[in-house]
């Protein structure tokens, strides 16, 4: 009879029973067939439903902030050429219009867009003015000189996106 020096079940060596006995030990088994359990999917899945549920209202709120700084930068730009047209008019606002504000300062968009704010209207008196400007969200961000000198902004939001109210101050 032929004695076997390696027998069909290879016992593993020292060396690789340290590797592997670590992995044995916690359960873990390495097969092809593995996959992930149903309750571990529908776990994640919570997880990640619960993620969404918190960031995409933040985001939202954002997007509309946004919405409304660019008309406030635009209507803050708006005030310096309203400065600057009153200088080139003996001091005077009686004058303003869009289109004179546009001509002091021609980054300030007049014409309605529903890709950027624009300025939808600008009045005024000898000393005073009104420029309003529309976001793309249609709130109205106005500001009023009065004749003291003394400024004030407003907005009005059909949409409540004004500091969550349909009026306030900014």
């Amino acid at each position: 009879m032929l004695l076997q020096s390696n027998p069909p079940h290879r016992t593993a060596t020292g060396a690789e029973q340290a590797g592997t006995s670590g992995w044995r030990r916690l359960g873990w088994h390495l097969r092809a067939s593995d996959g992930f359990s149903l309750p571990e999917l529908l776990v994640v899945i919570l997880i990640i439903g619960v993620l969404a549920a918190i960031a995409i209202p933040t985001f939202l709120s954002n997007t509309a902030k946004a919405t409304n700084v660019q008309a406030k930068e635009l209507v803050r730009n708006a005030q310096s050429a309203a400065e600057t047209f009153a200088v080139d008019h003996t001091g005077s606002y009686a004058e303003i219009t869009p289109e004179g504000i546009a001509a002091e300062d021609p980054t300030i968009a007049t014409a309605t867009s529903t890709q950027h704010a624009w300025l939808s209207s600008a009045t005024g008196s000898a000393s005073e003015y009104t420029l309003t400007a529309t976001a793309t969200n249609n709130d109205e961000l106005t500001i009023k000189r009065a004749a003291d000198g003394t400024i004030t902004r407003s907005c009005h939001s059909k949409t409540t996106d004004c500091s969550g109210a349909e009026n306030s101050s900014w």
